[in-house]
């Protein structure tokens, strides 16, 4: 595999001061069609107990994926779902939604869980916003020895088999699976049909081809036209995979909000603060 570019995660608060490691790009789109990653892991509850009480977004899709503990989630269109241990979420945004995500009240064994930003063309940001999300059996998994492929989003073709996670039609062409390497355990996938490719360290350690070992909470930016070879440390090594189409459009983003140009990130404050995108029912909250 080419590395082109390691990505250290930054310790950060969101919400209600729920603290997060996060790997970001806005600016250079470096990892387009993908925008952001939050990764909330802790076994203390003081780190999420707060959550992400009501908020907007426009113009993005979020990728929700928990390996442990949970999240509800209410929104203005009503759905109310539990986003436990195994599950996914995906929300188009478009034109906007207001959502709420809460740790769950039975979830009393930690948290550890990634949302993922996604830009969307500008073609597609003022279309009606779309929900899906996914139970826990509905992932396959691809196991080659030593290699386990959990298939979040996208199409995949891994140890000889092609399959589909049950989330497909993200923006961008995005594939996103979450793959575990036993120690020193080896997997290569082929990926070039994809225009970017990036992985996510988030457990155990993964050998470089300079024979250096890279640390969980780093992100490798690579160049999707070389075979993506793997060799875990002796720890194992746990990371998502992020592929997809960069869609090369410009992004102006505020907070919450990504689209194309200042004066549309002016009118998307100006309907949320006029009401315009809606609210979450009284007494979801």
């Amino acid at each position: 595999m080419k590395i082109l570019q390691i990505l250290p995660a930054q310790p950060t608060s969101d919400g209600d001061g729920v603290n997060i490691s996060r790997v970001a790009d806005f600016q250079a789109l470096a990892l387009d069609p993908y925008l952001m990653l939050d990764e909330i892991r802790s076994d203390d509850e003081r780190d999420y107990l707060g959550g992400f009480p009501p908020h907007p977004h426009r113009g993005m899709e979020t990728f929700t994926y928990i390996r442990k503990g949970g999240f509800e989630h209410r929104d203005q269109l009503g759905n109310v779902r539990a986003i436990r241990e195994g599950k996914v979420q995906w929300m188009s945004t478009g034109r906007g939604v207001v959502h709420s995500e809460m740790p769950l009240a039975d979830a009393k064994e930690g948290l550890h869980g990634f949302q993922i930003w996604l830009n969307m063309p500008a073609k597609d940001k003022m279309r009606p916003p779309r929900y899906q999300d996914s139970a826990a059996d509905e992932h396959q998994q691809l196991e080659t020895e030593g290699a386990s492929l959990r298939l979040l989003a996208g199409d995949w073709r891994f140890a000889g088999t092609e399959a589909s996670a049950p989330l497909t039609g993200l923006a961008g062409d995005a594939a996103i699976a979450d793959l575990t390497l036993a120690p020193d355990a080896q997997a290569e996938l082929e990926l070039s049909h994809l225009g970017r490719l990036a992985l996510y360290l988030h457990s155990g350690e993964l050998q470089l081809p300079d024979g250096k070992q890279l640390a969980a909470g780093n992100m490798l930016l690579l160049d999707s036209r070389y075979p993506l070879e793997l060799q875990a440390g002796f720890k194992g090594a746990g990371l998502l995979i992020l592929a997809g189409n960069p869609i090369g459009e410009a992004v102006v983003q505020m907070g919450p909000f990504v689209m194309n140009t200042q004066a549309e990130i002016l009118q998307a404050i100006r309907d949320y603060q006029n009401g315009d995108l809606g609210e979450i029912p009284s007494g979801s909250v």
